[in-house]
């Protein structure tokens, strides 16, 4: 037994007798046998200690001030004192005492402990940070301070939670921004396209947008009858794999029997903004360079049809290979069918006619089946120019060929799990900065980047 194990095994018996001593006070003796007690009291005695460690570790980090030190402007700063600060930890409200300077004619003074630690008096710590925004991409917020109490054992603020998440959201924001003006800066494109990195053999990219609620702000908008929604747009970038035989769910194995190769999409990366078309194509352009989408032998873009999504696409990548989604050009015909005849044969020969001849590219035969009903039907109207705009992205026996994924699966998931599941939660309502950085913030959780948004957030300079 090493002298590690041997000391926690102290710490723990005292643990153990200060827990006993708690118990002994509760009225209900049942407590003393329900382990469920016992667990919480421990957990409470426990983050009562680390909040205590903290604050000792915090006070002697710096035990011998400097009588002087220089400031930021180029002045001198001189010792004053230890002054007292709080921060809101994992363990619950610390106090620590640190060394304090001023006396600059500049009239700042500055705490070199807060700055070693990038620590911000009367806020949360980094590692507090990252838990409350954790539950706030993935809560209401109303809901995730009930959630967290259950975990931290204190109490923190709905306002506290939404401003660590939507300010983790604007750190992911601004990382967005410098990769934009690198992606349109000569220099760094030059260095890119020397890249060390591995650059995938083939690429997929998907866009989509889905509407969220926004408050309205403008006098005339809260006026109108009709409720302000705005498109959140919605883009990634993956790789797709092989799904073995027996990890594919029905639909995966009924795509099988046709013929079709079983993939699944991996190593996605999520980004999104509530802007307009140019703007997010920007955003796509640069997400993509950092994706190494432009290097790429083989880059894919498997979306629906909408004419937004196609030009972005056509001006930034434009010999990338081009795919209507097949499940939103079979569900056209759907509705086609549903609106043109009542239930029975008809219908049924109908659809299995023209779905047969859209899985075998023969798209020509689709956009006539299409208008021999427009008489009587106006979707069919729309389905053959959706048909029509789009025959050149409909081959599919091709695709299958090349072994392509022809369904956009991965970004209808992004909008549901980004939009749908946050942004969309019971009576959320947004102001469009809030939701624009929550969904950035949920983005960057989904795509894996958690870490690396958190220590860009945990490491920015404190204000003065």
């Amino acid at each position: 037994m090493n002298d590690t194990t041997e000391l926690i095994q102290a710490l723990a018996q005292q643990v153990v007798t200060v827990v006993k001593q708690a118990l002994s006070k509760v009225a209900d003796p049942q407590a003393r046998t329900n382990v469920a007690w016992i667990e919480t009291a421990l957990r409470d005695v426990l983050r009562q200690i680390g909040a205590e460690a903290l604050s000792q570790w915090l006070s002697v980090a710096h035990p011998t001030p400097e009588a002087e030190r220089p400031c930021a402007c180029g002045g001198t700063l001189r010792y004053q004192r230890y002054r007292s600060a709080p921060i809101l930890s994992v363990f619950g409200r610390v106090r620590y005492e640190r060394a304090y300077y001023a006396g600059c004619t500049c009239g700042h003074g500055c705490a070199p402990l807060d700055e070693q630690y990038g620590l911000q008096p009367g806020h949360v710590s980094a590692g507090l940070s990252e838990l409350l925004t954790l539950a706030g991409v993935e809560l209401a917020f109303e809901h995730s301070q009930r959630w967290l109490k259950g975990f931290l054992l204190f109490d923190v603020s709905e306002n506290t939670i939404r401003h660590e998440t939507q300010m983790l959201g604007q750190a992911q924001a601004d990382h967005e921004t410098t990769v934009r003006e690198q992606s349109h800066d000569p220099t760094w494109l030059q260095a890119h396209l020397r890249s060390a990195e591995p650059i995938p053999a083939r690429l997929y990219g998907s866009l989509d947008a889905a509407k969220v609620r926004i408050e309205p702000r403008d006098p005339a908008e809260k006026q109108a009858d009709h409720e302000a929604w705005r498109d959140l747009k919605v883009g990634c970038w993956y790789e797709a794999e092989p799904v073995p035989p027996r990890q594919q769910s029905p639909r995966q194995q009924a795509a099988t029997e046709r013929g079709q190769l079983c993939q699944r999409a991996t190593n996605i990366h999520y980004y999104c903004d509530l802007t307009d078309a140019k703007a997010f194509g920007d955003l796509m352009w640069a997400t993509g360079c950092a994706a190494l989408a432009d290097l790429t032998r083989e880059l894919v873009f498997v979306c629906d049809g909408a004419a937004w999504i196609w030009n972005l696409i056509t001006t930034h990548y434009s010999q990338a290979v081009q795919i209507v989604d097949w499940y939103h050009a079979a569900d056209r015909l759907h509705r086609v069918a549903h609106a043109a005849f009542g239930p029975g044969e008809a219908r049924e020969r109908w659809l299995e006619r023209t779905t047969t001849d859209l899985w075998g590219g023969r798209v020509t035969e689709v956009i006539h089946a299409c208008a021999d009903l427009e008489v009587r039907c106006a979707e069919a109207h729309d389905a053959r120019t959706y048909f029509t705009n789009n025959q050149t992205r409909m081959r599919y026996p091709e695709y299958r060929q090349a072994g392509y994924l022809i369904g956009s699966g991965t970004v209808e998931s992004s909008c549901k799990q980004i939009v749908t599941q946050r942004l969309k939660c019971s009576g959320a309502q947004w102001l469009v900065p809030g939701a624009i950085d929550t969904a950035k913030a949920r983005a960057a959780w989904l795509s894996g980047d958690w870490t690396p948004v958190c220590t860009r957030w945990a490491t920015l300079p404190l204000a003065v």
